[in-house]
């Protein structure tokens, strides 16, 4: 999880913008390799520890119909796409309904109720920190047409690498209910998304191990507070 070169870079990604986050996290390079060593150990742990909640969680998908995992295209770290993992929450057609959740969206399956609540749903990306793809803590990776709408400050944030959790997913941990009013997308587009990277950008700035160990603290906190 070294960080590249500068010039090696995406060419959205290659102006004075980025290169001042980047001078500053090229600083904490050990950092960055210590937190893919961290999320290895970690994800190997939770998987294993957690396998039998995965098991009835799938359980749980497979009984309401349909597919078990969802998978959609995520832009991930130096904006390269990748395949995101989770317990499917919602109706096998329900991108026909297009990609935000809104309020008690009638997409949503009965398990998927209980496994949206309880963050459940999550479990599944700890493959995706395994295969290096995402970490344990970092942005929130948007799906693209989300992506394209960053400024070069936001796409600064993708210098790190996608998380499963973020000081923005837990701010925004009830964006749904943001999101039910008709006119959801722009409200998305407008306050929700710019307020979500406000946060990236500042978990980019402050970045250290330290800083990850207390986001997983605060999500553990608040999944365990969903359950009981």
């Amino acid at each position: 999880m070294s960080l590249r070169a500068f010039g090696k870079l995406p060419s959205s990604m290659q102006n004075d913008t980025t290169r001042l986050y980047y001078d500053k996290l090229s600083r904490k390079r050990f950092q960055l390799a210590l937190k893919r060593g961290i999320d290895i150990a970690l994800s190997l742990i939770l998987i294993l520890a957690l396998s039998p909640v995965m098991a009835f969680c799938a359980a749980l998908v497979k009984a309401d119909g349909g597919s078990i995992l969802y998978r959609q295209v995520r832009i991930g770290r130096y904006s390269r796409p990748f395949v995101i993992y989770k317990f499917r929450t919602m109706t096998e057609r329900a991108y026909l309904g297009g990609e935000l959740t809104r309020g008690e969206d009638p997409r949503i399956t009965k398990a998927g109720r209980i496994l949206r609540r309880t963050r459940l749903d999550e479990l599944p990306q700890l493959f995706n920190v395994l295969k290096g793809e995402m970490s344990l803590v970092g942005p929130r990776p948007e799906v693209p047409r989300y992506a394209q709408l960053y400024t070069d400050r936001m796409r600064a944030t993708l210098l790190l690498p996608v998380g499963i959790t973020c000081r923005a997913s837990l701010r925004f941990k009830d964006e749904a209910a943001l999101l039910a009013g008709e006119d959801g997308e722009q409200v998305y587009r407008q306050r929700v998304l710019p307020a979500k990277m406000e946060e990236n950008i500042r978990y980019l700035q402050d970045y250290s191990l330290w800083e990850d160990g207390k986001i997983l603290l605060q999500t553990a906190r608040m999944a365990i507070k969903e359950v009981f």
